[in-house]
This record gives C-alpha cells, sequence and structure tokens, in this order.
C-alpha cells in the first residue's frame, strides 16, 4: 500500500493554480461576451429617431432581443451596421 502525504504547501499550490484557472476561465468567457445597448444607446450612436430603429427592426435591417418592453442591440451588430452606412 502507498501512502500520499499532503502538506499544506501542496494545498497551497493547487490553491493557486486553481485560482489561476478559473480566472483565465472568466476573462476568456468575457471576451466571448458581447455589449448589449439599449434602444436609446443605439438612437444616439446611429443617430436616429425612435421611428427609425422600428423600421430597421420591423425590416430584419438590426436584429435585436426583446426583454419586457425594452429592446436590447448587440454592440457589434450596430458597429457592423455603422461600418455598412459609412461604405454607402
Amino acid at each position: 500500500m502507498n501512502v500520499e502525504f499532503i502538506t499544506k504547501e501542496d494545498l497551497y499550490v493547487f490553491k493557486k493554480e486553481l485560482l489561476e484557472d478559473i480566472l483565465a476561465a472568466l476573462k476568456q468567457q468575457s471576451q466571448k461576451s458581447s455589449k448589449w445597448l439599449k434602444s436609446i444607446e443605439v438612437r444616439k450612436i446611429l443617430n436616429v429617431s425612435p421611428n427609425t430603429l422600428q423600421r430597421l427592426r420591423i425590416k430584419g435591417v438590426l436584429k435585436f432581443s426583446r426583454v419586457g418592453s425594452t429592446f436590447y442591440y448587440k454592440a457589434e451588430d450596430v458597429q457592423k451596421m455603422l461600418e455598412g452606412k459609412n461604405a454607402r
């Protein structure tokens, strides 16, 4: 029978490695997730009226998600729209 002892130093090293792994995973996840903007922020960025923003939603030009009565837009989608607007 092989007996191994775990010391406080072993536990400290394990804790340090585990923390580093968790922080790396959180950092990677935060880079993947995108920022969501509310309608008022998108209107300011695109310099459009509420009616124009509604038309963009209805036509499917700008993707959105709705939570209750609030519309949210991915910042990257708004950026893509701005780039397309500047190309015209």
